[in-house]
């Protein structure tokens, strides 16, 4: 038997898993996990100034159940991490991490030889899929950091970078 080609389709369909990473990156629920002073910076990128909500993750919640991005703000102890971790693995999937500022990226100022308290950074118990330096980060640098997760969910950049 001879196989048969198939004639190309008039009307093109879109793959469901584009379909379904085109809605979550538009409509990303992050949980604000603020420990320090990131923390005042994330609220103020939700606030009107900034406006998060044209990007479409304005909704924090405070449930790990309703949540698909967490955003560890802040330093994080080893008495506070395996309640982090508990926490992210409490998220449905599909599930990412933002390391907002320098504290949750390296444990910040905080780390010096004898430190035995800090952990020096979220990603040696979370896998981190975007960092955004800074001590502060500003609210702009969320912002950017959240449509880079859009870019890692979707492949392509919805809103064009600032020059």
């Amino acid at each position: 038997m001879e196989t048969e080609k198939l004639q190309p389709a008039i009307v093109q369909l879109a793959v469901l898993d584009d379909v379904l990473a085109l809605g979550r990156a538009n409509s990303l629920w992050p949980m604000t996990f603020g420990l320090a002073c990131c923390a005042i910076e994330m609220m103020a990128a939700g606030a009107s100034r900034f406006d998060l909500a044209r990007f479409g993750a304005e909704v924090f919640r405070p449930s790990p159940r309703q949540c698909d991005v967490m955003i560890v703000a802040g330093t994080i102890s080893h008495k506070m991490a395996p309640a982090v971790k508990t926490l992210y693995d409490q998220m449905p999937e599909p599930k990412w991490v933002i390391a907002m500022g320098n504290c949750a990226i390296s444990g910040g100022p905080f780390v010096f030889e004898g430190q035995y308290g800090i952990v020096e950074g979220a990603d040696k118990f979370l896998p981190v899929d975007i960092y955004i330096p800074g001590c502060p980060p500003r609210p702009e640098a969320l912002i950017e950091g959240i449509l880079e997760l859009e870019e890692k969910i979707t492949g392509y950049r919805r809103w064009p970078r600032v020059k």
